[in-house]
């Protein structure tokens, strides 16, 4: 398996060092191999003391923080347990975009949180970021700031003077990284601006999906763990755990971020500032996407103004030439300034 330098996977060799199993537990299906519960030799994610131990262990230093935690709930675990650890701090208010994911306005309520919405702007069908003059109001009003780094369709927040608003006001900032896992090399990255964040690992780095990851600063750490047992699954998946820690410690790919920002330039895709998010304003968007999908090519999503197509390190230079060629022979259009925001499937299902 391809990992960074120096790096070794704590779980999957325990996983590999499994022989002569004879399950007489857990799950129902009776085939052991790395399909597992916690065992004598398997650590237990309650209080992990082995594999697992030394798994977030690696992944905190790697990531940048005092604590991370494995979840294998996805991103949502996290936001519910960032969350949780605001309330239990005793703050009760918390700005937010108004594009911020399901999960946490789910969360908010859930919590008792109060919700104050940040101004927002669009262009060309985006919901922007947050400014500056938006964050310095969030912070004014409320106990702390959550935002979205990146958001869906690739663009950041002001990270640099939100980190210096936290640190003005002593108010904790929380950061929905989902979306941004594949940052970790960079200064882009959630880690080096929150208090607490997490990382949906599995939508842009070789993890299983609903593999994730959540972490936080020394002085949000204890907290932050009892969200994570409060809200994360006490049957969690060994294979997902497993393609976590391999995920996280897998080797940036240079060729293949120069690769997708020499696409966006020459296959009419709208300027963002995240290389793995590729939107094209074809024409027809859904006429787009069924051409693409009968050439055997699947977008992350049809918002009605743009397809968007998600790369990960393990995307193929090929895959983007073959990519840009069907993309080439669909018309494309300019999304006026002035254009509503489109709808993205998934949020519109929550």
């Amino acid at each position: 398996m391809k990992v960074s330098p120096g790096e070794r996977l704590h779980i999957a060799a325990m996983l590999r060092g499994q022989k002569g199993h004879l399950s007489f537990h857990t799950p129902g299906h009776k085939r052991a191999g790395a399909d597992i519960t916690e065992l004598s030799y398997s650590d237990c994610l309650v209080h992990p003391a082995g594999v697992l131990c030394a798994a977030e262990q690696d992944i905190a230093r790697i990531l940048g923080a005092a604590a991370s935690y494995l979840l294998t709930d996805g991103s949502t675990a996290g936001v519910f347990a960032m969350l949780y650890a605001l309330r239990a701090a005793g703050k009760t208010d918390v700005a937010l975009p108004l594009f911020s994911h399901p999960s946490v306005w789910h969360a908010c309520n859930v919590l008792g949180l109060k919700t104050h919405t940040m101004s927002q702007t669009t262009r060309c069908g985006i919901p922007l970021q947050p400014d500056e003059e938006a964050l310095e109001a969030a912070f004014e009003e409320a106990d702390a700031v959550l935002l979205t780094s990146p958001d869906y369709y690739g663009n950041f927040p002001p990270l640099g003077r939100a980190r210096a608003l936290a640190d003005s006001t002593g108010k904790p900032l929380l950061i929905d990284g989902a979306h941004g896992s594949h940052l970790h090399f960079t200064a882009d990255y959630a880690g080096r601006y929150a208090d607490l964040w997490v990382d949906g690992v599995h939508k842009s780095l070789p993890a299983l999906t609903q593999g994730a990851v959540v972490s936080a600063r020394e002085e949000w750490a204890g907290s932050l763990r009892e969200g994570v047992l409060t809200f994360r699954t006490t049957s969690p998946s060994y294979p997902i755990m497993a393609s976590v820690e391999y995920a996280v410690k897998y080797p940036r790919n240079l060729a293949i971020e120069e690769a997708a920002e020499t696409f966006k330039r020459g296959h009419g895709c709208l300027r963002n500032a995240d290389w793995s998010k590729l939107l094209i304003p074809f024409a027809d968007p859904c006429a787009a996407e069924k051409y693409l999908e009968a050439h055997g090519v699947y977008p992350e999503f049809n918002d009605g103004n743009y397809l968007m197509f998600y790369l990960s390190p393990c995307t193929k230079p090929r895959d983007l030439v073959r990519l840009g060629r069907l993309a080439d022979r669909l018309k494309k259009r300019q999304i006026p300034p002035d254009a509503p925001p489109g709808i993205i499937p998934m949020y519109d299902k929550e």
